[in-house]
């Protein structure tokens, strides 16, 4: 039977907070959560979760993986706890510490979630910033793994904004050697930190490629990815946005671009006619409801590394 390993690193903050063999582990452990081979069970230990930022998929994911893993969630709602009425993050951490076994945190800045780290003496998870999601990265590589069974001579595309989606699997894709496009507006690429980590961690450099030409970016691509053009925090950018984002929507012109086995990704919520059309997302290539069931696989996985 797979055992869940020891992650060198404590916390799950970046992409990069695991190696290339981690990371697969994490995948293979998830595959085998998923296809019901493996059964562990983490009697009595308790993830926190801090979301400050609304969640669906995120949410229900990790409080599934945690039950199913024997363990028990408590959602801390800064509306109703004192976290709203600003407590400093370094209490907020030493007392959860002494409560839960791992906190998983949704927020806006990437220094907060590292201040939860910095004074938490258990794991934290990143359950999504604005610089990084890299919990639905190790779900969106899984789907990829899925469909193509390894990832050499995948080509992924994102189509959209260089936000916190894009800035993960840019790492990610790094890290495990997979050619990597982003296509974008001008004015809206990945966050230039990301990209320097990236081409650092690449071994091969020109496997990363940033360009404002979507058709260009999917020609020959295996996967064909996007999300909302205006993330949460963004709706005073929504017009703007959309006007900027003309002619960067996955339509059926663009996937005719790609691979004729191009498969079309998705980390929902999506908006039909704007960053996607309706007969794309509800084409036979999309895998979009795969890739949002795989967050609870992977984040099974994950939970079990970090609290065995």
């Amino acid at each position: 039977m797979l055992n869940p390993i020891k992650l060198a690193n404590t916390n799950f903050l970046s992409s990069l907070d695991t190696s290339c063999v981690e990371f697969l582990h994490i995948l293979e452990l998830a595959k085998n959560f998923k296809n019901k081979e493996l059964n562990i069970k983490l009697k009595e230990k308790v993830l926190g979760l801090i979301f400050d930022k609304s969640s669906t998929r995120t949410r229900v994911s990790f409080q599934v993986a945690m039950s199913r893993l024997g363990g028990t969630t408590i959602d801390l709602n800064p509306t109703t706890s004192q976290i709203g009425r600003g407590e400093p993050i370094r209490d907020t951490a030493r007392v959860l510490s002494r409560y839960c076994d791992v906190l998983a945190i949704r927020t806006f800045k990437q220094t907060d979630l590292e201040e939860y780290a910095k004074w938490s003496s258990k794991p934290v998870i990143n359950a999504l910033t604005d610089l990084e999601h890299p919990c639905q990265a190790l779900a969106d590589f899984m789907t990829i793994k899925e469909e193509f069974i390894d990832f050499k001579d995948v080509v992924l595309t994102f189509i959209g904004d260089g936000n916190n989606v894009a800035n993960s699997l840019i790492l990610c894709g790094a890290l495990l050697g997979v050619e990597v496009r982003i296509a974008c507006p001008k004015g809206y690429e990945p966050n230039p930190l990301v990209v320097k980590k990236a081409y650092e961690t690449y071994k091969n450099k020109n496997l990363l490629k940033i360009t404002s030409d979507p058709n260009t970016a999917v020609l020959g691509a295996n996967v064909l990815y996007t999300d909302v053009w205006s993330s949460m925090g963004e709706e005073n950018q929504k017009d703007e946005k959309e006007k900027v984002f003309n002619g960067f929507t996955i339509d059926s012109d663009l996937v005719s671009k790609a691979d004729n086995d191009a498969i079309i990704l998705h980390c929902l919520p999506a908006y039909r006619s704007k960053e996607i059309t309706d007969e794309i997302f509800e084409s036979n290539k999309s895998r979009i409801f795969d890739q949002a069931e795989n967050r609870l696989h992977a984040q099974q996985a994950l939970l079990s590394c970090i609290l065995q």
